[in-house]
């Protein structure tokens, strides 16, 4: 027996599949507004992350996996995904060669030595999205809103929106100044990190949750008061425009998040459930105005966000957000004799190339054995084959639930599949009349019915 290295786990069977749906939707929720697919690799020079992530951060402090390879080289588990994928921008000259901005998405893989929770896992899959290229706030909230958009699409309806701005490099200078002589009052009390941070980026102590330092930063200066007329304008366009969306907010004036190359506009999606139940962040992104250039690309700005599908499927898990995914077999072969099962696999390979989830019982079984192996599966309908279905070129096809049977000819086994299938699709999702009358009018086979059922071709 081999043990999982601690801050790991396995994905499979039903939680893969849940994990699947997650990504898909994200996936096509980002492809709706234009963005197409990254995939970087896993590892990265250690010099990507200092640069990028910063040296102040936790995940560069405390966090990141390095090593030296064989060449000597420092390498890095990737801790998170936007530096790569700026990296792979820059690199392969997309900035040069395509009109801005550029959207790209990405799942995959990350990893982070960090305590593991609920949750929260060492080596942990995120999903995020990069507009590089931002030119006017605007673009900032059409991310907050397609950030937004795909939890809603997830099922999360109780969201709340928390967003504070950085402002631009004139007004966080001012801000640090007057963070560093409010907190020199206190900073030999407050916790080691707190220290740490003090020397490092001033800003990153808002984010401190150590209950007696809370008490102080609570009353520090807010970057309100030192936000240029400039930031201001570009934080009022974003907040005006998310109004326009029917997305609320919260302006949380202490949030920082934890990247150094945050700068503007910075959110996270904070979840509640329909019990009451307050989850946190469950994403969270914001505006950056010198990362692309910092990693050798021009000196334009973006704007991005991520999400960790774990953390995701936890909560969705908890709350009960997965009844609409459940998977069904279409059809279960049930051979009866020697005979049956060597042709049943050319039999399951027409069904499975016709578009049809199907399974075969090969081990030789009793009648009874093989239907309960069919419910164990979560079978629609079960094919009954033996000698005489074969001699007659004519199946037995059961519906599994209503327990009706009825014979089917070989050749026309897919066409009573399409007729069941897209009947059953019908009784899902349309509300006509009885006798299959449009709403609007229109016969099922009237190809401008939109009454908005799902026909199958």
């Amino acid at each position: 027996m081999f043990n999982l290295v601690k801050g790991t786990h396995d994905v499979i069977l039903d939680e893969a599949r849940k994990y699947s749906y997650i990504e898909v939707v994200l996936e096509r929720t980002a492809e709706l507004y234009g963005y197409k697919e990254f995939r970087t690799p896993i590892i990265e020079t250690s010099e990507l992350f200092l640069r990028s992530v910063g040296d102040s951060s936790d995940i560069v402090r405390k966090e990141m996996y390095t090593f030296d390879d064989k060449g000597g080289r420092s390498i890095t588990l990737r801790p998170e995904i936007t530096a790569g994928t700026i990296r792979s921008m820059v690199a392969n000259k997309l900035f040069a060669m395509q009109d801005y901005p550029i959207k790209g998405y990405y799942c995959g893989p990350c990893f982070r030595y960090e305590r593991p929770q609920q949750g929260r896992y060492r080596q942990f899959n995120q999903f995020g999205v990069e507009c590089a290229g931002v030119i006017r706030s605007e673009r900032d909230a059409e991310v907050i809103s397609m950030g937004y958009n795909s939890l809603m699409m997830l099922g999360f309806q109780n969201l709340e929106l928390k967003i504070n701005t950085l402002g631009d490099e004139e007004s966080r200078n001012k801000y640090k100044e007057a963070l560093k002589e409010y907190f020199s009052q206190y900073i030999d009390t407050m916790c080691e990190d707190c220290k740490e941070r003090f020397k490092l980026n001033i800003l990153r102590i808002l984010d401190c949750k150590v209950k007696e330092d809370r008490e102080i930063i609570d009353k520090a200066p807010k970057i309100t008061d030192f936000l240029s007329e400039s930031a201001k304008k570009d934080f009022d366009t974003v907040l005006t425009n998310l109004d326009k969306l029917g997305i609320k907010y919260t302006i949380d004036h202490e949030l920082v998040r934890g990247l150094d190359y945050y700068s503007g506009v910075v959110f996270e999606f904070h979840y509640t459930s329909s019990q009451g139940k307050n989850y946190g962040a469950i994403g969270a992104g914001g505006h950056y105005n010198k990362l692309i250039h910092e990693l050798g690309g021009p000196e334009i700005e973006g704007c991005g966000y991520a999400m960790g599908i774990e953390r995701l499927a936890s909560v969705m898990e908890d709350d009960n957000l997965f009844t609409d995914i459940e998977q069904f077999l279409d059809v279960y072969l049930m051979p009866i004799g020697e005979r049956a099962i060597n042709e049943s696999l050319s039999i399951a390979n027409v069904i499975r190339m016709s578009g049809y989830t199907c399974d075969i019982c090969l081990e030789n079984k009793g009648m009874s054995q093989m239907f309960k192996k069919g419910e164990r599966r979560d079978a629609l309908y079960a094919l009954i084959i033996g000698d005489n279905e074969l001699d007659s070129h004519k199946f037995v096809l059961k519906n599994m639930m209503s327990q009706e049977q009825i014979e089917v000819k070989e050749n026309e086994l897919i066409d009573v599949l399409d007729d069941l299938f897209a009947e059953d699709e019908h009784d899902e999702h349309c509300h006509c009349g009885e006798d299959h009358e449009c709403e609007c009018e229109n016969h099922h086979d009237d190809e401008h019915c939109h009454c908005g059922c799902h026909h199958k071709e």
